[in-house]
C-alpha cells in the first residue's frame, strides 16, 4: 500500500446519545481497533518484496550445447534448494525469478538476448557461461548498461583481455570466474613430458575467441611451448564448422607432429577426428580443449576415445562444497547420474557454482533497487561452492586474482580410459600441475591404436 493508504481518515463510528461509560469506552475500543487494521495490513504487505530477477544466458542449442545440457536440471534442483525461499533483507522478503535465454552458440544472438534482458525484462543481475562467444558480448552489454554481472567458463584471458580489457582501469560492472590459458598449457606441458615425442606439437585454433585467444604469440600457446622446447606447426585460423580437414591434417603428417592440441566444440572435433583416421594421421598425444571433456563425444568415438586427453576443470575427484547447502562435487555428480541417468558431466559443476554465486550475492545486497548496492555484494564476495572459492576483493593468493575482475578457479588434465563400472568411458585426473588438491589416478598414456 502507498503512504496515502496509510494516512486514510478514520473510519467514522457514531455514538449513542448520553452514552455510558462502558458503552463509550467499547465503542472506543472498537473504533481503534478499525482503525489499527489499515496499518496491520501495510506492514504485511510490506514483508514482501517485489520480485527481483536474473537474467541467465546459456548456449540450449548450437555447436556448444552439449555445455548447457545440464542446466535446466541444476536450475531445478537449486531452485528447489534456495531460489524458491527468495531473499530475506531488512524483514521484506524478496521473491527471485530466473529468465533463460537461449544464446543459440552465436555471439551475435547472446548480445540480442542480453538487450533483452536489460531493456525489456530490467534485470537486477545477469549470468552467463560458456566460451568467449557468449561470455564476452553479454558481459559488454552489461558493462555498457551498468548492469551488474556475473560469468564462468571462459579462460579468464579470453573473458578480460578479449574484451580489451585493461588491469590499470579495470571493468566496473562484470566479474569473471575461472582458469587462465596458461594454467592450461602448464598442464599441458606437465602432461606431455611423461611421453616420449619429438615435441612437435600440431594446433587446431579456430578463428573464435578461443582459437585466437589460444594462438596469441604473446599471451597465447606458442611462446609458452616454444619456451618448454616444443615446436608448434599452426596452420592458420579457420571456421569451426568446417566439413574438411584434409589440409590442417596433411601439414600434420608432414610436419610429423607426434602431439595435436587445439579447441574445438564436440562436433567439428568428432569430424576432425574421423578424418583423421581416414588419412592416417596417428599423433601420440592428442589434447583437445573443450570438444573431449564430455561422454557425449567419447560415447560417439567409441574406443578411439581411448588415451585421448583434456582439461577437466570439474569433477566428483574435486573436493569441494557448497557453502550454503553443503552438497560435495562428488554428492553432485551422483546425484544428476542417479537422476538424470547420465555420466556426469563438467557443466552440471559450473552451473551449480554459478547459480550459488548469485543467490549468496542478492541475499547480501543491502538495497535490491540500486544497481551500485548489487555491485558491491560482488565485490565482497566470499563464497565456497562446488567448483572451489569464490573471491575477487581481499583473496590473500594474489595468483587467484590476476586482475580486478577475475578470480581464477582450478583445473587439471584428464585422458579418457576405459570405464570400471556402469559406464563404457571414464576422463580420469592424471596431472594435478594447477590443482594439487585433487588426487590423480595415474600418468599420461600414449595413445594405443
Amino acid at each position: 500500500m502507498s503512504n496515502e493508504d496509510d494516512n486514510r481518515a478514520l473510519p467514522s463510528v457514531t455514538l449513542p446519545e448520553n452514552p455510558s461509560r462502558r458503552t463509550f469506552l467499547k465503542t472506543t475500543a472498537a473504533a481503534a481497533a478499525i482503525a489499527a487494521a489499515p496499518a496491520l495490513l501495510t506492514n504485511y504487505a510490506r514483508a514482501a518484496g517485489r520480485t527481483l530477477k536474473i537474467g541467465l544466458i546459456a548456449p540450449k542449442s548450437g555447436v556448444v550445447a552439449t555445455f548447457a545440457e545440464p542446466l535446466d536440471y541444476i536450475l531445478k534442483l537449486q531452485k528447489d534448494q534456495l531460489f524458491s525461499k527468495g531473499v530475506t533483507i531488512n524483514g521484506v522478503t524478496y521473491p527471485i525469478e530466473i529468465i533463460v535465454k537461449d544464446s543459440r552458440s552465436d555471439p551475435n544472438r547472446a548480445s540480442e538476448a542480453a538487450s533483452e534482458l536489460i531493456k525489456s525484462n530490467k534485470v537486477d543481475l545477469m549470468l552467463t557461461a560458456i566460451n568467449g562467444d557468449t561470455v564476452n558480448p553479454v558481459a559488454d552489454l552489461c558493462e555498457i548498461n551498468g548492469v551488474p554481472c556475473v560469468t564462468d567458463d571462459a579462460p579468464w584471458q579470453i573473458y578480460f583481455f578479449g574484451r580489451n580489457g585493461n588491469p590499470a582501469k579495470p571493468f566496473k560492472w562484470t566479474y569473471h570466474y575461472w582458469w587462465g590459458v596458461d594454467d592450461l598449457f602448464k598442464s599441458y606441458i606437465a602432461m606431455w613430458n611423461n611421453v616420449p615425442t619429438n615435441k612437435v606439437v600440431g594446433a587446431l585454433w579456430p578463428n573464435d575467441f578461443e582459437g585466437i585467444g589460444f594462438s596469441d604469440k604473446q599471451k597465447g600457446f606458442p611462446p609458452a611451448l616454444q619456451a618448454a622446447g616444443y615446436r608448434v606447426v599452426d596452420p592458420g585460423r579457420f571456421q569451426h564448422d568446417s566439413p574438411d580437414y584434409a589440409a590442417q591434417i596433411s601439414t600434420f603428417k608432414k610436419e610429423n607432429c607426434e602431439i595435436l592440441t587445439g579447441v574445438l566444440p564436440t562436433p567439428a572435433f568428432t569430424t576432425f577426428w574421423s578424418q583423421a583416421a581416414q588419412q592416417g594421421y596417428k599423433p601420440k598425444v592428442l589434447t583437445m580443449a573443450k570438444g573431449m571433456m564430455f561422454p557425449s563425444a567419447a560415447n560417439a568415438l567409441g574406443d578411439r576415445c581411448l588415451g585421448l586427453s583434456s582439461e577437466m576443470w570439474w569433477s566428483p575427484y574435486h573436493p569441494f562444497k557448497s557453502g550454503l547447502s553443503g552438497i560435495t562435487a562428488k554428492q553432485l555428480c551422483d546425484r544428476w547420474q542417479n537422476d538424470a541417468g547420465k555420466q556426469w558431466t563438467p557443466p552440471v559443476g559450473g552451473w551449480h557454482s554459478l547459480l550459488d554465486v548469485a543467490y549468496d550475492v542478492l541475499k547480501r545486497t543491502k538495497n535490491v533497487d540500486s544497481r551500485e548496492s548489487i555491485l558491491e555484494s560482488i565485490l565482497a564476495t566470499n563464497l565456497d561452492t562446488v567448483f572451489g572459492h569464490v573471491q575477487w576483493t581481499n583473496n590473500p593468493n594474489a595468483y587467484m586474482v590476476p586482475v580486478k575482475n577475475v578470480c581464477r578457479t582450478v583445473m587439471v588434465g584428464g585422458q579418457w580410459v576405459r570405464g570400471k563400472g556402469k559406464f563404457k568411458y571414464e576422463l580420469l585426473p592424471i596431472d594435478n600441475t594447477m590443482g594439487k588438491m585433487v588426487p590423480v589416478q595415474g600418468k599420461l598414456q600414449a595413445i594405443k591404436y
